[in-house]
Order: C-alpha cells, then sequence, then structure tokens
C-alpha cells in the first residue's frame, strides 16, 4: 500500500513538474507580416473646383474639375465655345481635338499633363467615326495610355455634341 501512495505522489509530482515547465515556456507560433509599402500622405485633401467657362457650368449646373488630394475628376469635355455653343458641327475628328485642346487647359490649371491621366472615358454618339479617329490619341498620350472605356451613346447633352471625354488624373508629388 506504500508503494501505491509512493508512486501516485510520484505521478503527481511529475505532473505538476510538467506544468509548470510547460507554463513557463512561450508558445511558438510563426507571425507572417505582410510586406511593408510605403503610404503616401496628403495633408490636404480640401476640395479644389475649377470653372473652365464659370457662365456655362453654373448655367448647366456642373464644375469642369475638382482636386482632392493628389485625384482630380475631370468632367467630360465636348466641343463648345465660351458662350456654351458646339462647335465643329458634323465633324467628329475636329470635335475630338477640341475636347483635348479643353482638358489640356484644365491639366494645366493643376500642374499636370496627359501623362498624368490615369483613366480616360470616351461616349460618343457615332462609335464607327471615332475608332477611324482614335489614332489621335497617340498625340496626346505620349508615354502610355491611361484605362478606360470608349461607350457608345444615343446622345449627348446637345444633339450636335458627338463626343464627351472625362478623365480621372493622378497628381504626382514632385519634391
Amino acid at each position: 500500500m506504500k508503494k501505491a501512495v509512493f508512486l501516485k505522489l510520484g505521478i503527481l509530482s511529475l505532473l505538476i513538474s510538467v506544468s509548470l515547465i510547460s507554463c513557463k515556456e512561450e508558445p511558438k507560433t510563426e507571425t507572417l507580416q505582410p510586406e511593408l509599402q510605403p503610404i503616401e500622405v496628403v495633408l490636404d485633401e480640401t476640395p479644389e473646383y475649377y470653372l473652365l467657362r464659370p457662365e456655362v457650368e453654373k448655367a448647366y449646373g456642373y464644375s469642369h474639375a475638382v482636386k482632392i488630394g493628389n485625384s482630380i475628376k475631370v468632367s467630360g469635355a465636348v466641343s463648345m465655345d465660351n458662350e456654351g455653343n458646339p462647335t465643329a458641327v458634323g465633324d467628329l475628328e475636329q470635335q475630338m481635338k477640341n475636347c483635348y485642346a479643353d482638358l489640356e487647359k484644365i491639366l494645366k490649371h493643376y500642374g499636370c499633363t496627359f501623362d498624368d491621366v490615369v483613366v480616360e472615358n470616351v461616349f460618343t454618339t457615332n462609335m464607327p467615326k471615332f475608332l477611324e479617329a482614335a489614332g489621335y490619341r497617340t498625340e496626346i498620350y505620349k508615354k502610355q495610355f491611361p484605362t478606360g472605356s470608349w461607350i457608345g451613346v444615343k446622345e449627348l447633352a446637345v444633339p450636335e455634341f458627338m463626343i464627351e471625354i472625362e478623365l480621372e488624373v493622378h497628381k504626382q508629388n514632385k519634391d
């Protein structure tokens, strides 16, 4: 009987010793750290609005562009004069060139070029004519083309408009 008590006490002390030892050990787990990427901090996120043709844009109820931080959204440019009248009526290629001329003015206002454009969406009432004239875009985008869509539509805001081009721009920090 004494042997059984000593055996039980021995097993009990062994279990207590093992428990104490295992409590002191740190669990070994492997933690994977995600690869750290530098974060660009934008200090001013107050929207900055730009009106290319203030009277026309106020009459139609839109701003031609808005900059928030390093992002600039540009409303669709159409072929119009400063009073809002359609220009190059019936000539899709010239209307496209007029759109890009206006877009360039907006980009310059923000210190950007077409190299800073990341999205270009083209809306046209005549996709076959646009496809014929689309090669002109190689004169606009010299480094690379932005992402975007070419969308055929039934009509634009004014019946004489055949094309409208909107942009999204990312202004790089130039230190």
